[in-house]
């Protein structure tokens, strides 16, 4: 399980870790994640605690997990960096069928009830329709909740390779190209007297005159624009949308 907007350096290094919790995954009963070393005390991860060593796969050492916890606040993210036993959460995971579904079975058996019942499906046809009828109505639940928070088989290597979550307009504002004032662009921008802005554009010129530090976004059929430390609340905006039938189409 690897998330969509995560930014990952060092390839290779990437590569090789992954490769090296699947092999563990294929040979012992295990649900693997990929920690981060915290690189600062942050409050904007969820983090996991290492308990003992468990493995080690040439230079790479797996743990036994004692637990996740959630974003901490800032004090307490402190005392998480300075014990050395805490990793960022990446939400990065790996594990075999047998091993997932068997956990599956332990902490959610309805889950595990459709999961079995899709996989008896005759053909594609058959799964396809299956599924159409029955994801609307299950519970809307992380793998984190539902699984990882109460597995007792999960281990945790901690990554080292580059590692950053861009998650948000604002995180995203490091990996984009920068203006001559300031702007952070992804497209085709014209900017008079404006600086500190987010822009990304599809296929569009963005033309600015005297604004500073907006999120200015124009993608087919829609654009937004809001001020950058606002947006955190966009994602109150895309619920909106989302209620509305008629604007499914631009999410």
């Amino acid at each position: 399980v690897l998330t969509a907007d995560h930014v990952i350096g060092d390839l290779p290094v990437f590569r090789d870790t992954l490769a090296r919790g699947l092999e563990l995954c294929a040979e012992h009963d295990i649900l693997m994640t990929i920690g981060i070393a915290p690189a600062a005390p942050s409050s904007a991860y969820g983090y996991i605690e290492a308990g003992d060593s468990w493995k080690k796969s040439g230079d790479l050492e797996f743990f036994r997990v004692r637990r996740f916890v959630e974003k901490p606040d800032d004090e307490t993210a402190k005392t998480y960096l300075s014990s050395g036993r805490y990793a960022w959460n990446s939400g990065m995971f790996a594990w075999s069928v047998r091993s997932i579904c068997t956990a599956f079975r332990e902490f959610r058996p309805e889950l595990a009830d459709k999961i079995e019942a899709w996989s008896a499906c005759a053909d594609d046809h058959a799964f396809q329709a299956a599924l159409e009828r029955d994801f609307p109505g299950l519970q809307k639940i992380s793998i984190d909740y539902a699984i990882m928070e109460k597995a007792r088989n999960i281990v945790v290597c901690k990554g080292r390779f580059s590692w950053d979550d861009v998650g948000s307009w604002p995180a995203l504002e490091a990996h984009l190209t920068r203006d001559g004032t300031g702007n952070a662009v992804s497209g085709d921008l014209v900017a008079e007297n404006s600086s500190g802005n987010i822009v990304v554009s599809e296929g569009r010129l963005t033309a600015l005159v005297g604004v500073q530090n907006l999120v200015v976004v124009q993608a087919p059929g829609v654009t937004l624009v809001c001020a950058k430390d606002r947006a955190q609340e966009i994602k109150a905006l895309v619920a909106r949308l989302r209620a509305q039938d008629n604007r499914n189409s631009i999410l």
